[in-house]
């Protein structure tokens, strides 16, 4: 049973929940987002896999998860581009910021979330039981992709998307 990491506003650690209670709960918990990009700065999309339990089938950013209770943020965000990517590489950390979303079904994501980016243009390992496919996207047509079919898109890479751009643009 996978369990999340409680924390309050300030990153202090309140205690830990299974995953799924935590998000139908809404409670605040650490969690990551990696962004990839390769050598034609174009960004790496994965799409979930039918069988998540939320948010199945929609594209989002390369890899998002929760660390565990005695790992860091990076330490944790690397441990999970291996699991479901199949890949190592370098990432930096950006910013975090705390943010709310229905993820639908009654369940929320609430997340001190930290940011990272990489590059990457090797070849990949993919965890079927994680993404079924990944693809590059230029920012121009992931911006009109957006757009024009927000229901595609994880509720909160779109949040976190747009906070990226706003934060380092």
């Amino acid at each position: 049973m996978e369990k999340v990491v409680l924390v309050t506003p300030n990153d202090e650690v309140l205690g830990q929940m299974e995953k799924l209670q935590a998000h139908q709960n809404g409670l605040l918990h650490r969690a990551f987002s990696v962004f990839l990009f390769n050598a034609e700065g174009e960004m790496l999309l994965q799409k979930r896999a039918h069988e998540k339990y939320h948010s199945p089938n929609q594209w989002t950013n390369a890899c998002c998860s929760h660390p565990r209770l005695d790992e860091s943020y990076l330490e944790a965000a690397k441990r999970r581009i291996k699991e479901e990517l199949g890949i190592d590489c370098e990432l930096t950390e950006k910013f975090h910021f705390i943010y709310k979303a229905d993820v639908g079904d009654g369940l929320w994501e609430h997340e001190l979330d930290y940011v990272f980016t990489g590059d990457f243009s090797g070849s990949f390992n993919l965890n079927s039981d994680e993404v079924s496919e990944i693809r590059y996207i230029s920012i121009e047509d992931l911006q009109k992709e957006i757009a024009e079919n927000p229901n595609d898109f994880t509720e909160w890479f779109k949040i976190i998307w747009a906070e990226y751009r706003n934060k380092l643009s």
